[in-house]
């Protein structure tokens, strides 16, 4: 697993509407499933390549990244 195939699947996940990191999160497992690092690290991961697509201005993000149920992310317009 790298990071693009990390990063492909979250943009995949993200729409135009605001969705919240940990729910992006949570869908990106799901779609990729076998192939992520044990549990422990997978989320953590994921979060990090978010926060990576934001700073790229691939996704737009509201509130603080970090705090996964408290912000949002989105594809930019």
């Amino acid at each position: 697993m790298n990071d693009l195939q990390i990063d492909d699947t979250v943009l995949a996940v993200a729409k135009l509407l605001w969705k919240k990191v940990a729910m992006i999160i949570v869908e990106t497992a799901e779609r990729l499933g076998e192939k992520l690092p044990g549990a422990n690290d997978a989320h953590p991961l994921m979060a990090g390549r978010i926060e990576a697509l934001v700073r790229d201005g691939r996704l737009e993000a509201q509130g603080n990244t970090k705090e996964w149920r408290f912000s949002e992310v989105r594809l930019p317009n």
